[in-house]
């Protein structure tokens, strides 16, 4: 595979993005977010797009903000823009061509966050879905406050924020979280076929369709969001890098206990 940490592939009118940083279970760090942001951008202008399909590469979607990143790097946060203008949450947010997250494996944190910025989700059989940022101990600031609640509700949102549970791919669409669960060989293959038949739709049609339903959720939203981002810069103002550190460990050596379990049950 590539050594590109983002892949971008174009068949017709459909692109596909696959975060390429496998090692790391696809942890988002400065120079994956600047450049997915930077490729999102260039798509937004491309008029001959009418799709586009976001995935992982490996045995994950987006493990998160790259916390290594974070308690290494003491300038990290401020060279990371998450929030205002130009930033991936907003590009994304604006872009017009809808797009697809196809959730190959775990989606937590800031990767959950990424996936809820598409327009709807699916996800293989073995993905898996967690919010850490209490236990990361990191004020969200790409819409998790905001967004879980309305995909799933006020008190299961509160459960997966305050508890920092896993739930599995089953679940996640019981809940609404994802849309459909296909085995792991038929995600993409389903993707392509959902991506394929917005791209035969009427654009105009679709466009007013979509922003139809956008004006609707966003009814309150836009102050729910601001008022993340100003929590999280007063937040990360005071946030140690060696605490983030030390709750990276603490992160890990839980996913690796959830993880043995499982292989133990299975």
């Amino acid at each position: 595979m590539s050594d590109d940490i983002l892949l971008v592939a174009r068949s017709g009118a459909v692109a596909e993005l696959t975060l390429n940083r496998p090692d790391v279970m696809n942890a988002l760090n400065h120079a994956l977010v600047t450049r997915l942001t930077a490729v999102m951008q260039d798509l937004n202008a491309d008029d001959t797009l009418r799709a586009i399909i976001l995935t992982g590469a490996g045995r994950a979607f987006c493990a998160g903000v790259d916390l290594r990143e974070l308690s290494q790097d003491p300038d990290a946060l401020d060279r990371m823009k998450w929030h205002g203008g130009d930033s991936l949450f907003d590009v994304i947010r604006s872009s017009p061509h809808p797009m697809i997250a196809a959730v190959n494996g775990v989606a937590v944190t800031g990767g959950l966050e990424l996936a809820m910025m598409s327009d709807f989700m699916i996800a293989a059989d073995g993905a898996r879905f967690a919010d850490t940022h209490a236990r990361v101990g990191i004020t969200p600031s790409w819409g998790m406050t905001q967004v879980l609640p309305r995909l799933i509700g006020v008190n299961r949102a509160r459960q997966m924020s305050l508890t920092g549970e896993f739930i599995d791919a089953a679940k996640a669409c019981d809940w609404g979280l994802v849309n459909e669960v296909t085995p792991a060989d038929g995600l993409m293959p389903r993707a392509r076929a959902l991506a394929g038949q917005i791209a035969e739709t009427d654009r105009v049609t679709m466009g007013r369709l979509r922003g139809l339903i956008n004006v609707g959720l966003n009814t309150g939203l836009d102050d729910g969001l601001a008022q993340e981002a100003a929590l999280f810069d007063d937040h990360i103002a005071g946030v140690s890098q060696a605490q983030v550190g030390e709750n990276r460990a603490r992160v890990t050596e839980r996913g690796r206990a959830i993880a043995g379990q499982k292989g133990t049950q299975e």
